[in-house]
């Protein structure tokens, strides 16, 4: 997979943005050469290879998806305030919030363009995958943001949420590597089911590390969604595991208003609700239907290589 990464991050070199205006385009060059693990365009030259394409057909959809995906993250960034991305200063810090708008409207728009590269046999098929996924994406975040102000979000509710904010964009990127590789539907239907799955399980990890990950590798400030008063899926789990006293002591510790006292005291009720817990039991049953949707994948098993190990590093990825 190392050859991959190195061929998306020549891919990636190759779109050059140290072009004019630079105040435009420097905060791209800036956004795409922070690094990242690059998981969207790697699933789908993966998808590539277990299909019997051409990584160089598809790596236009793979650049594509990895634009976009970090379009999201500016804007993402601006929205919740976060100070860090992959231990480097957010777009609209470094620069300014107007700054984080405009790069990354262009950051979208860029997305399009590059897509447009693959051969014209799929690129109605794809710009319609491509639309879709971005709308759902647009969704999840709306979601994510009404939910803040929501007294109470079910399980259900904040599932379905990230399944949309975060899980169609994997999910996409493996079934647009398999459609423009000329795999059948029941490929592509089955790949793009372990991108959700997938997608689910990373985005619960993310919830995961963001109480109990560690801040030298984790990239980003530890606490953020507790800072935010986000509802996530150990929120939502420690309310409901909460006997009456522990949920007024939960309330009280949202509530209060010294950053470091407020971690420590919900972090501490997560704990004793084990909703921490719960939350890796849920990461692990996710990984496991994706695991099961990948065993009846009707390719040969030593091409699903690549695809099983890429699910293994995302379960126990410590950023």
């Amino acid at each position: 997979m190392q050859d991959l990464n190195r061929f998306i991050s020549d891919g990636l070199l190759a779109l050059d943005y140290k072009r004019e205006p630079q105040g435009l385009y420097a905060p791209i060059a800036y956004t795409l050469e922070s690094g990242g693990k690059r998981v969207r365009p790697m699933l789908a030259l993966i998808a590539a290879q277990m299909c019997d394409g051409s990584l160089q057909t598809v790596l236009p959809a793979a650049l594509a998806l990895e634009v976009f995906h970090n379009f999201t993250l500016l804007h993402d960034d601006l929205m919740d305030n976060a100070d860090t991305r992959r231990g480097k200063p957010t777009v609209h810090k470094k620069w300014n919030n107007n700054t984080a708008i405009l790069s990354g409207d262009q950051m979208l728009i860029e997305s399009y363009k590059i897509i447009q590269d693959i051969p014209s046999q799929y690129l109605s098929e794809s710009m319609r995958l491509f639309t879709k996924m971005a709308t759902e994406i647009c969704e999840g975040q709306q979601y994510d943001i009404d939910y803040e102000k929501q007294s109470e979000v079910s399980i259900d509710e904040y599932i379905n949420m990230i399944r949309l904010k975060t899980a169609v964009l994997p999910a996409t990127s493996l079934q647009l590597g398999a459609l423009i590789s000329g795999a059948n539907t029941d490929i592509q239907t089955t790949l793009y089911q372990i991108g959700i799955y997938l997608g689910l399980a990373f985005q619960l990890r993310d919830d995961y590390l963001d109480v109990y990950g560690n801040p030298e590798t984790f990239g980003k400030n530890i606490g953020g969604d507790i800072l935010d008063n986000k509802k996530t899926f150990i929120y939502i789990v420690a309310h409901h595991n909460a006997n009456a006293e522990q949920n007024i002591l939960l309330d009280k510790a949202f509530a209060l208003t010294d950053p470091a006292q407020k971690i420590k005291e919900v972090t501490q009720l997560y704990t004793l609700t084990e909703a921490d817990k719960m939350c890796l039991e849920q990461i692990d049953y996710y990984h496991q239907l994706a695991l099961q949707q990948l065993n009846t994948l009707q390719i040969p098993e030593e091409k699903k290589t690549d695809l099983y190990n890429i699910l293994q590093q995302l379960l126990k990825r410590d950023k």
